[in-house]
């Protein structure tokens, strides 16, 4: 679904380059991308293009079971480096005024029990996933997200509480945590980046029965005068949705105490990281070592 034009709309062009290097040639070699947007009700892609170097021998766009927009590539001679770049202008629209919502233990009911399409829309993201362990640490995600879970808080106002606790209770650190870290060690921790705290807001949700689902993209990070760069710059971000009967998918933000998320940019979204890895593949060819950069632009436009 389009965009609708409001006085809050905001035009960006997203450049997601991912270049690697080794340190001698790869002879094939196949990529699987998460970069292009989606449209979403409040996000119309104008443009958007994957570029790779050198050119692959083939390359394909396609769906997934969530409807994101993957792009799969083989380059097939040797090759010493791989550059991937995705050039995408999108409009986004500021998503209209929230209230409280239908109380959460009552959704928890429309979730469980959920039917038909219905079923579709929710069950993938109430259960457990592979970086969110409910089986082994539901108890613990459980304790943590109770004080937001007052008797008969909106659920709204339950996500609005827990991203706010999730903000202040837990310290943005990019040298402690790596996309293998489990979240029992962001737990004890007390620290992580955005992709742990969007996993870890989805794991409290999931844990009183809602649903929750993790969503890649990026934001647009230029303060205004006066304020601080605010945490995601210069990189792909993250952040959750939890799903509520009367307003749909409501997305925030609890690595900048977001909600609604305003200012980001919608790629697609999943159970965890692992249905949504930016960039990912295999090189077949000797050992070696290999280096990589990426580098991530939002511009207004």
């Amino acid at each position: 679904m389009s965009a609708a034009s409001t006085a809050g709309d905001r035009r960006y062009r997203v450049t997601h380059r991912t270049e690697y290097r080794y340190d001698v040639a790869m002879a094939d070699g196949y990529t699987v991308a998460h970069l292009l947007p989606r449209d979403t009700p409040t996000q119309r892609v104008e443009s958007s293009l994957v570029s790779v170097d050198p050119e692959p021998f083939e390359i394909d766009e396609y769906a997934d079971a969530f409807g994101n927009r993957v792009t799969q590539f083989g380059v097939h001679r040797p090759h010493d480096q791989l550059v991937v770049e995705a050039v995408s202008t999108v409009s986004v629209s500021e998503p209209g005024p929230l209230d409280d919502g239908m109380p959460w233990p009552l959704v928890a009911e429309l979730v469980a029990g959920a039917r038909d399409d219905e079923a579709l829309t929710v069950a993938p993201f109430r259960a457990a996933s592979q970086f969110v362990d409910l089986r082994r640490l539901g108890a613990r995600f459980h304790e943590l997200a109770a004080p937001s879970f007052t008797p008969d808080r909106g659920v709204v106002a339950v996500a609005r509480d827990l991203c706010h606790r999730i903000f202040t209770d837990f310290v943005f650190d990019p040298t402690s945590t790596d996309m293998s870290t489990p979240l029992a060690d962001v737990l004890v921790g007390r620290r992580g980046v955005c992709q742990d705290f969007a996993h870890l807001a989805t794991a409290c949700l999931r844990s009183f029965g809602l649903a929750a689902r993790y969503v890649s993209g990026y934001i647009e990070t230029v303060p205004p005068a006066g304020r601080p760069r605010m945490i995601g710059a210069d990189m792909s971000h993250a952040w959750c949705s939890v799903w509520t009967p009367d307003a749909g998918w409501i997305d925030f933000d609890p690595t900048n105490d977001h909600l609604p998320a305003v200012r980001h940019v919608t790629v697609g979204w999943g159970r965890d990281y692992a249905d949504l890895s930016p960039v990912r593949g295999v090189v077949i060819g000797p050992r070696a070592g290999q280096s990589l950069e990426v580098s991530v632009d939002v511009a207004p436009v």
